[in-house]
């Protein structure tokens, strides 16, 4: 091909697929290709394009200058072409779709990828519910939801789809410094009630590292965990990618141990209607090409045990 061709649709999806992972064996296990077929389809794009999109290093691959470029519009005309077909081949779909998940994972990762569902199937009714996971696990088994995002421990092949992983961080306000170094004084925690992943792994974390700690304060509302943080009543856990900017991420200088990531999955009824299924694959979609190139791929996980 010469440059100034048109741009292929698949081609952009194995690029992006290929930036984002960093890897080709990657993006060829995702999409069920060999690895020699998404390197002609990456040479296929470059020659289109007329410039060098990646750049290939001994362990992994990272965009070009030109391919930065490409990748930003890329994710865009992927984002309108499956938004176009899902509206012009499926607008007769309605019917209303129940989806379970943590508060907190709704409310930073999410909006963008329902309102795009939204918007190409309008008939469809999305029906959002918050909970904690072990709440959210005991209505999905009571046939609650079609559809719930649930945290919990990594864990090997099995059921559901993992979909995020998250790095967890001890989180504290300005107002809560001086607690953070006084080893000898139980470390105050603001923590939902249990059940909670965020809440064991702190306890679990500090009674490994033998620091005394107590619950000095418990919502179930993400929004009066961080006003008690701020309000200098303890310490937190967050995911990384929440931490407001007027809190501050705790340093190894604290002395707070490390903790363990959790990850997100989703966990499908069976029998699910047509919306539900749509949607099923539109959130694993969607925040797969939203996840940070260094992020471990999807695969499939087992039902959440906690």
């Amino acid at each position: 091909m010469t440059p100034g061709g048109s741009l292929d649709i698949d081609l952009l999806r194995t690029f992006v697929l290929v930036a984002e992972t960093g890897s080709f064996t990657r993006a060829a296990e995702r999409l069920r290709r060999t690895q020699s077929t998404i390197s002609l389809q990456i040479k296929r794009l470059e020659d289109t394009v007329g410039r060098p999109l990646l750049v290939r290093g001994v362990r992994n691959v990272h965009p070009s200058s030109e391919g930065e470029l490409m990748l930003v519009y890329a994710r865009r005309i992927l984002r309108l072409h499956d938004e176009a077909l899902g509206l012009v081949s499926l607008t007769d779909m309605a019917g209303s779709v129940r989806l379970g998940t943590p508060e907190d994972f709704a409310t930073t990762h999410l909006p963008e990828v329902l309102a795009s569902f939204a918007r190409a199937h309008p008939r469809v009714a999305l029906e959002v519910a918050c909970d904690l996971t072990l709440n959210l696990l005991d209505r999905f088994a009571a046939g609650e939801f079609d559809l719930v995002l649930v945290k919990r421990e990594p864990q090997g092949p099995g059921g559901g789809v993992r979909v995020w992983r998250e790095p967890l961080v001890w989180v504290a306000g300005a107002a809560s410094a001086a607690v953070l170094h006084d080893a000898s004084e139980r470390l105050p925690l603001v923590v939902a009630p249990h059940p909670c992943v965020y809440r064991k792994r702190a306890m679990q974390a500090l009674d490994r590292s033998g620091r005394l700690w107590r619950v000095a304060y418990a919502s179930p509302s993400l929004a009066g965990c961080l006003a008690a943080v701020r309000a200098g009543l303890g310490v937190t856990v967050l995911p990384q990618e929440m931490v407001p900017g007027d809190l501050s991420e705790c340093s190894p200088d604290d002395g707070l141990p490390p903790l363990p990531e959790t990850e997100i999955a989703l966990l499908r009824a069976p029998e699910l209607p047509p919306a539900a299924e749509r949607l099923a694959a539109h959130i694993v979609r969607s925040l797969e090409a939203s996840r940070r190139p260094s992020a471990a791929p999807l695969e499939a996980l087992p039902a959440a045990t906690m």
